[in-house]
């Protein structure tokens, strides 16, 4: 299990790429298909964004929110970051490369949900505080149930998108409250059943599930709007623009700002994976149930650009640890697993 979690979270990039052409390339001779049977198409749509997000909240560990106290200052820097600086941006990005206001809608909602599990595992590597990091992706998950409808209210008004907000309300808690409640029934039956050292054998089975789902999810919205985006490929092309530019001028302004307020260079880690990253798969999911299949297309070729921007700051790391004026240090224990893991 652990192997096979390591192995889809190096080539995540790859097999999101493989999962978008497969949908593509078999859905656009099957438009038909995909027109009279789209019904079942939008029940394994569901099945899927239920698979996708259970799986990640098993392993979320809500106990860290107990920790708050602590670290409250760089977690309310970093809550500004993901829920006030992303929107903000997101929306001017959206105006100025993003002109079909569904794709604009969607790119929206990557900018809002909760931040990337994955940044736990980005903090890992570059020696940075895994405790925060975790603190972080717990209390984002909590402040999304808010921010997500309410964000999202806003930004479909802006863009003259009809929302239902009653859907909306009701698909956040499908996708994020009930999952989380039933996670962490789950988490608590396991560690029970198993102890603490057995469930932790287990914990690589929970986001290698959610991964898979992930890719096979993303198939099928390629699929069912394989027509429609083929005949605007330019348009979706240009989505990996502002997605890139947005996690290119977060990464150098939070880096800026964390110094000159300064934070250690392993707070600053922990915080700027957090902020910059977009937990994709919960988006994917909220759009897919809330909206339609077009709307989770920006969330599902997200990932291309933060692989690579993410991986490429991970490597900048002995810099960024100068430009904090630190000597480098002693690794801290490894991350607990989560969603989506560590690249490698």
């Amino acid at each position: 299990m652990q192997r096979l979690h390591e192995h889809l979270s190096r080539w995540i990039v790859a097999y999101v790429a493989a999962a978008i052409a497969l949908g593509l390339l078999i859905g656009y001779p099957a438009e038909s298909f995909s027109q009279a049977h789209n019904g079942l198409l939008d029940v394994a749509a569901t099945v899927l964004v239920f698979a996708v997000v259970y799986p990640m909240m098993v392993n979320l560990r809500l106990a860290a929110v107990a920790q708050a106290a602590r670290h409250w200052r760089a977690l309310a820097l970093t809550l500004a970051y993901s829920f006030l600086w992303a929107p903000a941006i997101g929306y001017v990005l959206a105006r100025i490369f993003l002109p079909d206001p569904d794709l604009a809608l969607g790119f929206l909602l990557v900018m809002v949900v909760p931040c990337s599990s994955m940044s736990v595992g980005y903090t890992g590597l570059t020696k940075g505080n895994v405790e925060l990091a975790t603190l972080v992706v717990a209390v984002s998950f909590l402040v999304a149930m808010a921010a997500v409808p309410g964000w999202m209210s806003l930004f479909a008004g802006r863009l003259h998108v009809p929302v239902p907000v009653g859907e909306m309300l009701r698909t956040v808690a499908e996708v994020l409250l009930a999952p989380m409640l039933l996670g962490m029934l789950t988490r608590a039956i396991l560690e029970r059943q198993l102890g603490s050292v057995g469930y932790r054998r287990l914990q690589p089975l929970f986001p290698s599930a959610s991964l898979l789902a992930m890719f096979a999810l993303i198939g099928v919205l390629f699929f069912t709007k394989a027509g429609l985006i083929l005949d605007r490929w330019p348009t979706v092309l240009l989505l990996v623009v502002p997605s890139t530019l947005y996690i290119v001028l977060s990464l150098a302004l939070e880096t800026w700002i964390n110094r000159r307020l300064g934070f250690a260079y392993r707070d600053h880690m922990a915080m700027v994976f957090a902020a910059s990253s977009s937990n994709n798969a919960t988006a994917i999911a909220v759009a897919t149930l809330a909206f339609s299949p077009l709307v989770a297309i920006p969330a599902a070729t997200a990932p291309i650009a933060q692989q690579f921007v993410m991986a490429a700051y991970v490597r900048l790391a002995p810099r960024v640890r100068a430009y904090f004026g630190e000597a480098s240090g002693e690794a801290p224990a490894p991350p607990d697993w989560h969603a989506d893991g560590p690249p490698r």
